[in-house]
């Protein structure tokens, strides 16, 4: 899967609403195989937030004081959920992609803390 696996949340009918930490959604993406990644502006404890989950399995907060910092993370954290998510797909006929999962979830979280 690539980049071309995300698209806008809910067609970018979110955007410019509040988000899950009470800031103005900017972007809001969902990846194909289940996953979503929301950056918002003025959240509610620091100027930009982004929240990332894989459905069922996580759900990950991150707050930055700068707007470059927080896009840049936002890009380099899509990248690697998308990474996740597919080498679980591929790992999906062994035990459902869990066990990639649990420990990629591990390592994601400890890259983006």
């Amino acid at each position: 899967m690539t980049s071309s696996s995300w698209h806008p949340f809910d067609d970018g009918s979110t955007l410019g609403l509040p988000g899950s930490e009470q800031g103005i959604t900017v972007r809001d993406e969902e990846h194909a195989l289940g996953a979503r990644i929301t950056l918002e502006r003025k959240a509610s404890v620091a100027p930009f937030a982004i929240t990332c989950g894989i459905y069922g399995w996580m759900m990950h907060t991150r707050f930055f004081n700068a707007e470059a910092e927080a896009e840049m993370q936002y890009d380099l954290m899509k990248n690697s959920l998308s990474m996740l998510l597919a080498m679980a797909e591929r790992t999906a006929d062994i035990d459902g992609g869990r066990q990639v999962l649990f420990d990629g979830i591990i390592e994601f979280t400890g890259t983006y803390p």
